[in-house]
């Protein structure tokens, strides 16, 4: 009854319609699950969120796994299930975590995953005491390119276009060498490689979610571009996408930064580490690479794939760096002052552009941001 319910004939068919599929991707009986987790202990509860609770797991073969159960069950949340299974079966990529199959035999269905051991993105920057950690801007710049890679290989190499629709830092796992790999895919949709955009339900999470998108209902690749943009943010300056101010109210990171590099007092949002640790030409980089990130008008973005090579050239400059470029104690506001006037050209006029459109757009995003969804 409950494979019918899960959709399993759908997925049977998906699989039997395809070898390379069937080989990578295997419905687990429910016994075996159970045995992998110990009947579901709580001890081996690795997270747990609004849609579900992950287990660590062991198989027969000894492999050490991740499986999602879902908490409820109705028809959108089976479709995402099967859209995530779906899409995940047809990708091979060092850095997208990897689909082992899944378990139609339960109430609720469960995916099971490789395990990625070092946790999300969002808890070393932001988790707790046992959690956080200190990463260094190499290490942050490496994150970056390596999720980067990956989106542009969602968007244009792959079989089909995927669109994300829900990027953002909770969803890029890191495992024991601290490698990024993208997850959750149960709101990502594919669109034909010919199709550049797609009309949908409005889905994400508010902070990282493209302003265009929102007004619109069009989703395109560049709506993960503006997601991406602001985990940059994030992993310069240590701060969560909504953070609350010493007022206590809460505020954008994205147009907090934009605001502040258009005032030049940017650096002030910056983690000290990443201060301490960043040359002047990387940071001239890295702005220049989120203003087109953060534009407004999506078809003003770059492709991920242009974000992904500005990364590895910014890489480059860390590995390379010249003489006199790395931040010394004290120096500060030497240093905003500085980056402000070695940007280009086209770095200055976007500071100081204030069009009707765009502070029309900003100011609807931020009033939207206090409507309950």
């Amino acid at each position: 009854m409950y494979f019918s319910k899960n959709e399993g004939l759908l997925l049977q068919h998906l699989f039997s319609s395809d070898e390379s599929i069937a080989e990578k991707t295997k419905i687990f009986s429910l016994d075996e699950l159970e045995t992998a987790t110990s009947n579901f202990d709580q001890a081996r509860i690795l997270g747990q969120g609004g849609h579900g609770t992950v287990y660590k797991g062991i198989l027969a073969d000894q492999r050490v796994v991740a499986i999602k159960r879902a908490k409820l069950v109705n028809a959108t949340e089976i479709n995402q299930f099967i859209n995530e299974v779906a899409l995940l079966s047809q990708i091979i990529h060092r850095n997208v975590v990897k689909l082992f199959g899944c378990c139609l035999e339960s109430e609720v269905p469960l995916l099971v995953y490789e395990f990625v051991s070092n946790g999300a993105l969002y808890d070393k920057l932001h988790g707790n005491s046992h959690n956080i950690c200190s990463l260094t801007w190499k290490d942050r710049l490496r994150i970056a390119a390596e999720a980067a890679e990956a989106l542009a290989y969602l968007h244009s190499a792959a079989s089909i276009s995927i669109f994300h629709r829900d990027l953002k830092s909770l969803n890029i796992l890191l495992d024991d060498n601290y490698t990024a790999k993208l997850s959750d895919f149960g709101a990502s949709r594919s669109v034909p490689m010919d199709q550049k955009q797609v009309v949908t339900a409005v889905q994400g999470t508010f902070g990282y979610l493209d302003p265009e998108y929102y007004h619109s209902g069009q989703l395109s690749e560049k709506s993960d571009v503006y997601s991406f943009g602001v985990i940059i943010v994030e992993l310069l300056t240590r701060k969560k996408p909504i953070f609350t101010n010493s007022s206590g109210e809460p505020i954008n990171l994205s147009n907090c930064f934009v605001q502040e590099l258009r005032e030049g007092s940017f650096a002030e949002l910056l983690d000290n580490q990443v201060l301490e640790e960043l040359t002047k030409d990387e940071m001239t980089a890295i702005i220049n690479l989120l203003e087109t990130c953060l534009k407004m008008r999506g078809e003003e973005r770059p492709t991920m794939k242009e974000v992904e090579m500005r990364l590895q050239l910014i890489r480059t400059i860390r590995d390379e760096p010249r003489s006199g470029q790395t931040r010394e104690g004290g120096n500060l506001p030497q240093l905003a002052s500085d980056l402000v006037y070695t940007c280009s050209d086209n770095m200055v006029n976007w500071m100081h552009q204030d069009t009707a459109n765009q502070a029309s757009t900003e100011r609807q995003f931020m009033v939207s941001m206090n409507l309950p969804r």
